[in-house]
């Protein structure tokens, strides 16, 4: 009989252990199902802005113009490919002038991707440039915001002793008001 009790309470300490690791685990997935709904929400916004700077990006002029070069890069390429199956008819004469227009095409395409490096170029250097201010600016700024932070400490500071000042002054007046009653009545 005082075994069952004993397994009794056995049992219902279990159980009510059982309840709270399931309230705990109810809680565990809570928590965890609100950290993936804010991750989520934090990539879609962050591939937002992924998109957004790539389009501005595309928009600037000198990727329009990279763009229209490298499609007129793809013209030429094109040309080429069908100027060599004309190559394979017989025909000296259309050979020849084939070949010309080719070296002439060829030296067109190097001339383009040099203009195209130089502008990537330019681009990055750009890039650096701009990271680098960057970086001056949040030095300025933190530069800037300690400078008002003192001279804030120093306007609280000289407000306090304007009050400190005026204080003592009441208070030598009522001072000199008392002496002057007793020296009055004496």
């Amino acid at each position: 009989m005082h075994q069952c009790e004993i397994l009794k309470t056995q049992n219902h300490s279990i159980c009510a252990e059982n309840i709270n690791l399931k309230l705990e685990v109810e809680t565990q997935r809570e928590a965890l199902e609100f950290t993936v709904a804010r991750n989520n929400d934090y990539r879609e916004r962050i591939a937002d802005r992924i998109k957004g700077f790539s389009e501005r990006e595309s928009e600037l002029p000198f990727m329009i113009e990279l763009n229209e070069k490298q499609a007129m890069v793809q013209l030429l390429k094109k040309q080429k490919e069908e100027m060599i199956l004309n190559l394979h008819n017989p025909g000296s004469t259309a050979i020849k002038q084939l070949q010309e227009e080719i070296l002439n095409e060829s030296e067109q395409i190097k001339a383009i991707l040099e203009c195209i490096n130089a502008k990537k170029q330019i681009y990055e250097e750009e890039l650096e440039r701009h990271a680098v201010l960057r970086k001056e600016i949040e030095v300025e700024k933190k530069r800037y915001n300690a400078i008002l932070k003192r001279l804030h400490s120093q306007l609280n500071k000289a407000e306090l002793n304007r009050r400190q000042y005026q204080w003592n002054i009441a208070e030598m007046e009522k001072k000199a008001s008392t002496l002057r009653q007793s020296l009055g009545m004496i």
